[in-house]
């Protein structure tokens, strides 16, 4: 049992992890209003400390913009540009590359203060570092990812920006679950049967936002914006144009778009299905709001997905659609983690093995 000390220590370092965690949402989706308003590659100069000050100065402005106009971005796509115009592409970037600072501060400071005062120990700190190396490791691979765009094609690599994706996700993911673990302290032993269950959608859930990462750096959502048929068939044409073969689900639009297509498909309905199952099994307060948060979280992220494609990717929609999909697995994380802080013997003893979530 934990002393009253030892909770209000854990409750004030789940707190500040979760307010990293709700920066790192909002890096999310300022990063897809980047991405999808084309500002993405605006700033063609890295400077992790005096890249912090906009530019304050006519001359300043023009020294940014001189440099902008050596990129491909300039020269195929904004050859139009004036100064005026670049300003208002410079911003969404500007406020996305501070705001990665400032999370790498809020972060940081606080983790010194929580070692001092021996909220952390030195046995946890370890996870904690790990934690701050990997917000790094983000950043740096966001680096190389805007580097890769301004080489020879104004666009940036595919594989770095899911990556870039994939490394913001997993940091969440991590504080998220840390930060949970600190408030609710050690799991039951045993816990409820379903977790393992829950805890393999949640995987699912994130091969589904890997395969998201590769639609938008491919702009495969610009093709076949039909649903549930891709055109005028359920398959795409070209779905193994490309050789090897191991290619096109990597590198092929078409092929892209179709798996995540069935991964989102599969996703959904695995999660309603068990979902279901499991709303119907006795369960604590919290494990039955988690249940009913991430059925409705798969609702609302399907639908966006669906409205996104067939209205071509209208930006405020596709932003939403990558804000939900950390929000469903958000919801799934919360989920798992209820199930494996609710007693095993809280599930019915005559449930079948029919039932998705007694096994």
């Amino acid at each position: 049992m934990r002393s009253t000390d030892n909770r209000r220590r854990d409750h004030a370092v789940a707190i500040w992890l979760f307010l990293c965690c709700g920066l790192v949402f909002a890096m999310v989706v300022l990063g897809g209003f980047t991405r999808l308003s084309g500002s993405g590659l605006s700033m063609a100069e890295w400077r992790p400390i005096m890249g912090s000050i906009p530019p304050l100065s006519e001359a300043e402005w023009q020294r940014v913009f001189d440099i902008y106009r050596q990129t491909p971005e300039f020269v195929k796509v904004n050859a139009h540009f004036d100064v005026e115009d670049f300003k208002g592409i410079f911003w969404l970037e500007y406020l996305h590359r501070l705001l990665g600072r400032f999370i790498g501060f809020a972060f940081a400071l606080p983790l010194a203060w929580f070692a001092i005062k021996d909220h952390i120990t030195l046995r946890q700190l370890p996870w904690y570092l790990l934690l701050l190396a990997l917000g790094g490791a983000q950043a740096f691979i966001g680096k190389i990812m805007v580097a890769s765009g301004q080489v020879d094609a104004p666009a940036v690599s595919h594989y770095r920006l899911t990556a870039h994706l994939a490394a913001a996700f997993l940091v969440y993911a991590l504080m998220f679950w840390t930060a949970m673990n600190r408030l609710h302290g050690p799991p039951q032993a045993p816990s409820h049967p379903a977790a393992g269950r829950s805890a393999m959608l949640t995987g699912l859930i994130g091969v589904t936002i890997l395969s998201g990462g590769f639609v938008a750096g491919l702009k495969a959502g610009k093709i076949y914006n039909t649903f549930p048929k891709m055109g005028e068939t359920w398959l795409p044409s070209g779905l193994n144009a490309l050789t090897p073969a191991w290619r096109n689900l990597f590198d092929n639009p078409a092929t892209v778009q179709f798996d995540h297509r069935l991964l989102a498909l599969a996703t959904f309905t695995l999660i309603l299905l068990f979902g279901l199952a499991l709303w119907r099994r006795a369960l604590d307060p919290r494990a039955r709001r988690a249940t009913f948060f991430v059925m409705s979280t798969v609702l609302l992220q399907v639908t966006l997905g669906v409205l996104t494609l067939v209205l071509n990717v209208p930006v405020l929609l596709a932003v939403l659609h990558q804000a939900t999909g950390l929000l469903l697995l958000t919801s799934a994380l919360y989920l798992t983690h209820a199930l494996r802080h609710t007693a095993a013997e809280s599930a019915p003893v005559s449930a079948g093995a029919a039932d998705p979530a007694a096994q």
